[in-house]
């Protein structure tokens, strides 16, 4: 059975090495868990797993492996002692509850008439002491209470009394063309870096020191300047409209933007950029700033993002007086297109799935005014993304 998850794990494109393999396999002479399926399936998945975006496949391969192994948990509890049993259901249970459970004859009669109600019974049934339902005091069921039952359809524990939780597992999706949390983002903005060391020296040049020192046949003690990401960003965020559902992701970028690059400037537009932009928000119509002069502000090897869902009237972009907010003087093309033109690196990261650009012509429009390099706001599109900047 181990083998075949492991073979199954690399048809599936899960990148498992015979190393991790045999980790794994130590880790179960060696019983470093309890046997339990969740214990299980936290150790493979530790063992196994090196990078977030093969979650969802192996997830998928562990349930099709490993289906029904959760009956086996019917086993290991016979393994209790019967007074440690008692000795719980002493401390924890009512006198009323204990005798309801010795009338029941205890989970292998609870088994039994499980099997028996499912043969008898034909439809949804609520309430009540005896159906499998919702509700009441049925041994059988969800939301309800007993104090000896079996859950089945809900998809928590309530009283955390039942023996046995029928419930169908759930594996969560996470691959590499789902939406990011600020963890992950920070994680592909990392391979955006260009180390230099400049400033002041206040860090120990350790292996200086070591050579100095062994040349001159006494200490010398020698300092550098710390190692800094000298990449530096530019960010023009769209804001409002359609944007308005990509609120959480656009924040998480920004906070993770704003961790990762030390020097880092951002400002705002709608829809398309035009020939101003603001700060904040709150005050956008009487804090404008001149877009013109942003572009001149910085230097031409600044790394310039725009992220935005690029959904809007063709007419905001090739047309002037197409913004839907104002007149504008010349139309958003020009004005995209003299960013190309100043800075060395652009790229665009739309949130929106990248199987619905096609039905959007402005899509397509932005799309080649930043010479193709639009990328979908996932894991593998920013990994792409920082890829292209980093060029």
């Amino acid at each position: 059975m181990f083998m075949r998850f492991f073979t199954e794990l690399r048809e599936a494109k899960v990148p498992v090495t015979l190393k991790e393999y045999l980790v794994l396999m130590e880790g179960l002479d060696k019983q470093v868990i309890d046997r339990s399926v969740d214990d299980f399936y936290y150790l493979s998945r530790a063992s196994l797993v090196k990078d977030e975006k093969n979650l969802d496949k192996f997830d998928q391969v562990f349930g099709h492996v490993f289906k029904g192994l959760e009956k086996l948990d019917d086993g290991i509890t016979a393994d209790i002692p019967a007074e440690w049993l008692k000795k719980m259901s002493d401390q924890f249970l009512t006198d009323e509850e204990k005798a309801q459970i010795e009338a029941m004859g205890g989970f292998d009669k609870l088994m039994e008439a499980l099997a028996e109600r499912i043969r008898e019974q034909k439809e949804r049934h609520e309430k009540g002491d005896k159906a499998i339902g919702t509700g009441g005091t049925s041994p059988f069921g969800a939301n309800g209470y007993h104090p000896e039952g079996v859950r089945i359809g809900q998809d928590k524990g309530r009283q955390g009394k039942a023996i046995k939780v029928w419930d169908k597992r759930e594996y969560k999706n996470l691959d590499d063309q789902v939406e990011l949390g600020t963890r992950n983002i920070k994680v592909a903005l990392r391979r955006l870096r260009k180390w230099v060391r400049d400033g002041s020296p206040d860090e120990l040049d350790m292996s200086g020191t070591i050579k100095g020192t062994a040349e001159k046949g006494y200490l010398d003690i020698q300092m550098r300047p710390e190692r800094r990401n000298k990449i530096s960003v530019l960010i023009f965020f769209d804001i409002g409209g359609s944007m308005d559902s990509h609120i959480k992701i656009c924040e998480e970028l920004f906070s993770a933007a704003r961790s990762e690059f030390k020097n880092m400037e951002f400002y705002y537009f709608h829809n398309c950029l035009y020939e101003s932009v603001w700060k904040d928000n709150r005050r956008r119509h009487a804090e404008k700033l001149n877009t013109w002069d942003i572009l001149h502000k910085f230097p031409h090897d600044y790394k310039v993002i725009f992220v935005g869902d690029a959904t809007m009237s063709p007419y905001e972009v090739t047309y002037p007086g197409g913004s839907v907010e104002h007149w504008n003087e010349e139309a958003g093309a020009v004005w995209m297109d003299r960013v190309s033109n100043i800075f060395e690196s652009m790229i665009w990261l739309n949130p929106t799935a990248e199987r619905h650009w096609d039905y959007t012509p402005s899509v397509g429009l932005l799309k080649q005014l930043v010479g193709e390099r639009m990328y979908p706001l996932t894991l593998a599109g920013l990994e792409k993304a920082m890829k292209e900047l980093a060029r």
